[in-house]
């Protein structure tokens, strides 16, 4: 059976997303390799690499609750909002207390709108944000909507600021820096970055890129099913299974319908986002792999809307 399943990965600072899981596309070929949750090469942590028909599964490795730890330098500003840009030290800056840091910190906890930096991947029409902003143009994004699920004081000693972050997918943690630096009458850049983690896929448990070698990589690949962790599941019979294989929908099982979760969106762990509120339901064969996600077809079936 061809290799399928993710590897928490332990992204070096230093190097690109794509490049950091360079050594697993070598060693998985020919299988699709891709990653969830892109990593600017300031930061590091996990990042989580899809291999085989696993690719199909990094939306919903996307949607989990992520957390970091993000360190800042306040008084200071950069076009890219983080050291890797040219750093201008603010005249005079504040020094914000700790007290007034706790205190204005509670304005960015909940659904919050974020103006991305102007040095993202973000397109505007149809370029990259910040292939403009190196050119020199003037790039205002809009914001657009984010969840922050907590903000924790982990570190303050002027002027560096550690904070411990958990938020939903689409958030710029320089971004989010820089706007509680503002409230605070300053400005910040982000000098370091740590993922800790996506979901179940912490930190503790990832692997450094260096050590993966063809005779150890396919130790680390954990199940497909561990993508979607957040949602409810149904073990399938060998016949159900069969037929979601082939693309048929479930019939009724015991003249019930099958029951799918109730969905409230923009939770950590829960099994959509404010962009994706169809409830969806994880299909396991006897065994208990991952057969399909499915979703309701309006008329009280399951349809398989991805098939493994």
């Amino acid at each position: 059976m061809p290799a399928r399943g993710l590897i928490n990965l332990n992204k070096p600072a230093g190097v690109s997303s794509r490049r950091a899981i360079d050594p697993i596309k070598r060693l998985a070929r020919p299988a699709k390799v891709g990653h969830a949750g892109t990593l600017d090469p300031l930061a590091d942590g996990v990042l989580v690499v899809c291999v085989g028909a696993a690719t199909r599964l990094t939306e919903y490795v996307g949607r989990m609750p992520k957390q970091y730890t993000g360190t800042f330098l306040l008084g200071r500003s950069s076009p890219t909002e983080d050291v890797e840009g040219e750093v201008s030290e603010l005249a005079d800056p504040p020094a914000p207390t700790l007290n007034r840091i706790v205190a204005a910190k509670k304005q960015f906890i909940g659904r919050i709108d974020q103006r991305p930096p102007a040095f993202s991947a973000i397109k505007v029409a149809g370029r990259r944000a910040y292939e403009l902003a190196r050119r020199g143009q003037d790039v205002q994004l809009p914001t657009r909507p984010v969840s922050i699920y907590g903000i924790e004081v982990k570190r303050y000693e002027y002027p560096e600021l550690v904070l411990e972050i958990e938020c939903g997918g689409g958030t710029y943690i320089r971004s989010l820096g820089r706007d509680l630096a503002e409230s605070l009458g300053t400005a910040a850049v982000m000098s370091a970055l740590t993922r800790t983690a996506i979901g179940g896929f912490r930190i503790e448990q990832s692997v450094d890129p260096s050590v993966l070698n063809d005779r150890n990589w396919t130790d680390w690949l954990l199940p497909p099913l561990s993508a979607v962790e957040n949602l409810a599941r149904v073990r399938l019979s060998p016949g159900e299974a069969a037929r979601v294989r082939n693309g048929q929908s479930l019939e009724n099982r015991g003249g019930e319908h099958y029951k799918l979760p109730a969905v409230t969106p923009g939770i950590p762990g829960g099994n959509s986002t404010e962009e994706n509120c169809v409830a969806e339901i994880a299909a396991l064969d006897p065994e208990g792999r991952l057969v399909a996600i499915l979703s309701d077809d309006g008329e009280g079936r399951l349809r398989p809307k991805r098939v493994f």
